[in-house]
């Protein structure tokens, strides 16, 4: 059982908790209901789930440092946390522990419904945009595009979220291009970008901590002021 379909709302706002169960039941997704952490954790160790929906104000621990904790044990299961328009830096913590996008309350259950199709359908099955390519090599490391994972010089494997790893195959499929923060919203969340969202920037700076070596070499992700981000290296296929 891959758990593919499987959604898990943790929130303890019991009308929030109904309304996103009819919503997501409705569009045909298995969906299942936590108010705090521990029956979190109970039910992941019970269940198959792909995507977490998680408040960062929850009673007892925080949706942060549950998201920490979650992305260490679980790092194939998505992310997104629900945060309240005045939550904007815990909603940057929570990128960089480890979630894979955001909305705000009050919010569109439609635009939830996007984004968590969009986390849900490339958890499904392999991502194949670049073509018949299974693996894509550039400065010594290899992205599987079949099986989703990096792997590093010496073949050891580098975890990435969803976030990192699509924000990354959508780089090396287009090396040397400039891709603006509009492009790259679109590909890791489905939406429109506007100038308030963080998420691509978070997630480039946790794809510099992985991706760069020490030594003070300039960043294999480049940014270009005032147009967004390239890959600065060699792309070919494996």
């Amino acid at each position: 059982m891959t758990g593919a379909g499987t959604i898990l709302i943790v929130d303890d706002d019991l009308v929030i908790q109904q309304r996103l169960l009819a919503y997501f039941s409705q569009e045909g997704y298995r969906t299942l209901l936590a108010d705090e952490g521990e029956a979190m954790w109970r039910i992941l160790q019970a269940e198959s789930v792909s995507l977490v929906l998680l408040d960062i104000n929850l009673p007892g621990r925080d949706g942060i440092s549950l998201a920490r904790e979650l992305r260490a044990q679980h790092p194939a299961i998505g992310i997104i946390l629900v945060t309240g328009r005045t939550d904007e830096v815990d909603t940057i913590v929570g990128l960089e522990v480890g979630a894979d996008d955001y909305v705000t309350k009050p919010f569109n259950p439609r635009v939830l419904l996007a984004r968590a199709k969009s986390l849900l359908r490339r958890a499904c099955g392999p991502f194949d945009a670049a073509g018949d390519v299974p693996r894509i090599c550039f400065a010594g490391w290899q992205l599987d595009m079949v099986r989703r994972r990096l792997y590093a010089h010496d073949g050891s494997e580098v975890t990435l979220t969803r976030g990192e790893f699509d924000l990354l195959s959508a780089l090396a499929q287009h090396p040397d291009a400039v891709m603006d923060r509009e492009r790259l919203t679109r590909v890791i969340s489905g939406s429109d970008w506007h100038p308030a969202d963080r998420t691509v920037d978070v997630l480039i700076r946790r794809l510099r901590a992985k991706l760069d070596t020490a030594g003070g070499e300039a960043s294999l992700i480049a940014t270009v002021r005032g147009e967004g981000y390239r890959l600065s290296a060699e792309v070919r296929p494996a």
